[in-house]
C-alpha cells in the first residue's frame, strides 16, 4: 500500500471481514464514526498515527515496515502473484 486511499480500504475490507460495524471499530478506537467513515472512503487528507493504530489495534492488524524493493517472504510472493492485475 502506498496511500491513505489504499489503507481505508484495507481496513474497510478488513472490517467487513470481522462483520464488525463502523460505530463497533470507532468506539474501540475512539475515533467518531464519521471520522472513521471517511478514511475508509479515502475523504480524507491525513489521518493521525494514533487514530490509525487505534483502529489497526481494533481490527487486529499491525503495521509492518519494509524496505521499498525488499523481496517478501514465499507466502508474500504467491499472494502478490495471485493479486490481479491493473
Amino acid at each position: 500500500m502506498q496511500t491513505l486511499t489504499e489503507l481505508g480500504l484495507a481496513v474497510a475490507n478488513r472490517r467487513r471481514a470481522l462483520r464488525m460495524t463502523q460505530a463497533d471499530v470507532a468506539a474501540q478506537a475512539g475515533v467518531s464514526s464519521d471520522t472513521l467513515s471517511r478514511f475508509e472512503l479515502g475523504r480524507v487528507s491525513e489521518f493521525g498515527s494514533r487514530k490509525l493504530l487505534a483502529v489497526l489495534s481494533a481490527l487486529g492488524m499491525e503495521l509492518e515496515f519494509k524496505e521499498e524493493g525488499a523481496a517478501g517472504n514465499l507466502d508474500e510472493l504467491r499472494k502478490e502473484h495471485r493479486a490481479p492485475r491493473r
